[in-house]
């Protein structure tokens, strides 16, 4: 699939992400009232039921606390779904075929595909933080921070679904990581409270959860404090950036599962 002596396809590219935010264009209704309701109902749950017991955190008034876990619990999901089903469907229509003739190389496919589920991904992050100010007033201390933070989450997430997409051989395979892996971490992972409530030995067995990380990185920019240290979740988003790029090369190099 790679292509000697010329500049980018950037035609190549454009066309790719076009199609698949087009994609995400026919379902709008449902992809934007979706994460409303959603996050509407999160906040009636644990907002309400759980946050008139439980009225801070930390400081940090419940409903306010909850909302960077509820938008990282959205974009994981979110990120992994767009990017598997974006390369998925080509490989079980049979059209992936023409795209690894096409002249476009390893790297412009995947800025392609990641690129468009990444679009996607930060745009349903910036929808739940929009909708969470209906219900509680939410500060953030450093927005450019939140703003990378979320990027980077979503480029991240969308490589590891990307990588997903081609290693699945059906539908199956396409939903068990989010639905049986990602899901459960997220909600064990301090989406919901501070992992410094929990008793030993629990609390040092949650450090092994690589969301905690995620999720607590993110909540510093808003509130300026995380369950972990900023240099550790910034050092995790990085590392896992580093292992899908990785995997990504090799997949490319290896041909693995891009063709039957």
């Amino acid at each position: 699939m790679s292509v000697q002596g010329r500049g980018v396809n950037w035609r190549g590219i454009a066309a790719i992400y076009r199609f698949e935010v087009a994609r995400f264009g026919r379902t709008i209704l449902t992809s934007l009232m979706t994460p409303v309701i959603t996050t509407s109902l999160y906040f009636i749950v644990f907002g309400s039921a759980i946050g008139s017991r439980m009225t801070e955190i930390n400081g940090i008034p419940y409903g306010a606390f909850i909302v960077p876990g509820l938008i990282m619990l959205s974009m994981f999901q979110e990120s992994i779904f767009n990017a598997s089903f974006g390369i998925y469907m080509p490989k079980w229509n049979g059209t992936i075929y023409e795209l690894l003739s096409a002249p476009m190389s390893a790297i412009e496919t995947v800025v392609a595909y990641v690129g468009a589920a990444a679009t996607k991904s930060m745009l349903l992050g910036l929808i739940i933080f929009a909708t969470a100010h209906l219900f509680v007033s939410v500060e953030v201390a450093h927005p450019l921070a939140m703003l990378a933070f979320m990027a980077l989450i979503a480029v991240s997430f969308c490589l590891f679904g990307f990588i997903l997409g081609i290693w699945a051989q059906n539908f199956e395979q396409l939903q068990v990581v989010p639905l049986l892996v990602i899901m459960p971490m997220t909600f064990l992972g301090g989406a919901f409270y501070s992992i410094h409530m929990l008793p030993e030995p629990w609390k040092t067995v949650t450090l092994f959860n690589p969301v905690v990380y995620l999720i607590s990185g993110f909540r510093w920019t808003f509130f300026g404090a995380g369950d972990v240290s900023i240099g550790l979740s910034l050092g995790f988003v990085a590392l896992m950036l580093l292992v899908c790029v990785g995997l990504v090369v090799w997949i490319f190099r290896t041909g693995y599962r891009l063709k039957k």
